[in-house]
């Protein structure tokens, strides 16, 4: 799957397996086939963080792993 591909809603898990969240928005240019990065929400009342393009790392079909583990995650900031 291509960085293009994302949506929001996809499951969203750390480096080191944890479940982080969800993709609550896709940030980018889609017209121009940009992508920056994604807001990913760890609960429906918490505000999301922003995780720039280079800490995404694999994407399959309903999930995406980032290169960071969760206490990164705790410090990335937000959206």
């Amino acid at each position: 799957m291509e960085r293009a591909d994302v949506e929001p809603g996809w499951r969203v898990e750390g480096s080191d397996g944890t479940e982080l969240g969800r993709i609550e928005a896709v940030t980018g240019d889609e017209d121009r086939d940009i992508f920056d990065g994604v807001a990913v929400a760890a609960s429906a009342l918490a505000h999301p963080r922003y995780v720039a393009s280079e800490a995404v790392g694999e994407i399959f079909e309903g999930k995406v792993t980032l290169t960071v583990d969760a206490a990164a995650f705790e410090h990335l900031p937000e959206y």
